[in-house]
């Protein structure tokens, strides 16, 4: 959150996380960063509709998918889905199955790992997700591989071209 607040100061930043111990360590980065561009961190579940957020133009989701169970992508598109404008974007970023299959064998093993920790974790395959998307009016616009094996995968919500 912090490295993206700086590189993009003209945006407002709005942290979340369903949890007390996150939110506290969000807010102890943020003092320590002194940016006047990110608001304190808000409780959200996204299971639970709708948000307790303010206005969106773009929601950035970072590694949540693979270590949540599945009812936690389908609502965070549900979620997105009012949450956002005409046109507004869905950032998602982590590991995925492309198509069916783990693009590495480190890929693999984290996600035996994921799922040995919890039978509803794991690395979804990003048709799956695309078709959940799809379902609640977003389309896929990019894909990018990145560092470690993850993607950063874009999603726009239908309506609207952004200019």
């Amino acid at each position: 959150m912090v490295h993206f607040a700086q590189a993009l100061k003209r945006l407002i930043w709005q942290p979340t996380d369903m949890d007390a111990g996150c939110r506290r360590s969000i807010s102890a980065w943020l003092a320590t960063a002194n940016l006047a561009n990110v608001r304190q961190p808000l409780d959200l579940d996204v299971r639970t509709l709708p948000w307790p957020v303010p206005t969106l133009d773009a929601i950035v989701c970072l590694n949540l998918i693979h270590i949540a169970p599945w009812s936690v992508t389908t609502a965070l598109f549900a979620g997105a889905k009012l949450a956002l404008p005409e046109a507004g974007l869905l950032y998602l970023y982590g590991p995925y199955t492309v198509p069916g299959r783990h693009t590495v064998p480190s890929n693999a093993a984290f996600d035996s790992a994921l799922r040995a920790q919890n039978s509803e974790w794991g690395l979804r395959d990003l048709k799956e997700v695309n078709s959940v998307a799809k379902e609640q009016g977003f389309d896929l616009t990019e894909t990018i591989d990145m560092p470690a094996n993850n993607l950063s995968v874009l999603f726009q919500k239908r309506g609207a071209t952004r200019t």
